[in-house]
């Protein structure tokens, strides 16, 4: 095995079909034939000289090899990627792609209008939107800026504190219509809620809230994904926690003086990829849109 050599195509091929569990998908992910596919892997287990995946009922299940091997093949590719950005955009220059991680309710009701004033200043830019509720590895190069709800920890990242955006209750005017909305804490045990399922930091707001409701809060819909809990609101199934400045939009306040929770926000990068003139755009926009979010 000291002489074997390993392909990256075929560790690409490795990591597509770990990713999608079948040669199929891993094939059109990879916009490549399913033959082409398995050759690569045949030839990457060749070189190994252990099998990689078994195949079962539910497609190609990783061996412990595999799954051992994962987390190297990753870094290469998060590398890769990180290396195309940067060839595809001078370093000195407003263009090329920008790799930006936020959690999916932002990255569907709050980014997305925010990145037009910065797409007609700079319109070669590209920005590659990544939705994930769990923090990216900035120093690993998953991504190049990143918009977080904790202050973070590591030395190597800048990070500039925004401000704290409010979360407050809303209904939809459809609930309001038909079943009123309470004036008080304690009438939200009269009132259907959507709210959390497992999440613990939010399903402990919730026994906070009944414990001072004085009973417990009627729970219509549970989920721990904010775009469905806002999308819930928004259907009229009841009243739920939102972020403010959302909920303005469209919805109506509820207890407009009680603010649930004050979400801190921070956007960060690498402290070497800001040397990239697009990178540093993107991370100087996001720090003024945000601060004249979190001031509304």
């Amino acid at each position: 095995m000291s002489d074997a050599t390993f392909a990256w195509d075929d560790q690409r091929a490795f990591l597509a079909v770990l990713d999608t569990g079948s040669l199929s998908a891993a094939a059109r992910t990879l916009g490549l034939t399913q033959p082409t596919v398995r050759h690569r892997i045949e030839a990457l287990e060749r070189a190994i000289g252990q099998p990689l995946f078994i195949r079962g009922v539910n497609g190609l299940a990783p061996t412990p090899q595999a799954v051992g091997l994962a987390g190297h093949v990753r870094r290469m590719a998060h590398a890769s990627e990180a290396f195309r950005r940067e060839a595809e955009g001078a370093a000195s220059e407003v263009a090329g792609p920008v790799r930006l991680s936020v959690s999916d309710f932002v990255g569907i009701e709050v980014v997305p209008p925010m990145l037009a004033a910065l797409r007609e200043r700079h319109p070669r830019l590209t920005v590659e939107l990544v939705l994930t509720n769990a923090n990216t590895d900035l120093p690993g190069q998953e991504a190049d800026v990143a918009v977080r709800m904790a202050r973070p920890s590591q030395n190597s990242l800048v990070a500039r504190h925004v401000g704290s955006i409010p979360l407050g209750f809303f209904a939809s005017p459809g609930y309001r219509d038909l079943n009123g909305i309470p004036e008080t804490v304690a009438d939200l045990t009269r009132h259907a809620l959507v709210g959390p399922d497992r999440m613990p930091a939010y399903v402990a707001i919730m026994d906070t809230l009944s414990r001072e409701a004085g009973g417990p809060l009627p729970i219509a819909l549970r989920s721990d994904s904010h775009p469905a809990q806002l999308a819930a609101v928004r259907a009229g199934l009841g009243i739920g926690v939102v972020q403010v400045p959302v909920g303005e939009r469209d919805l109506v306040r509820v207890l407009p003086d009680r603010v649930v929770f004050d979400l801190d926000t921070w956007i960060v990068a690498h402290e070497d990829v800001r040397r990239s003139a697009r990178i540093d755009a993107l991370f100087n926009h996001l720090v003024e849109v945000f601060q004249a979010y979190c001031s509304r």
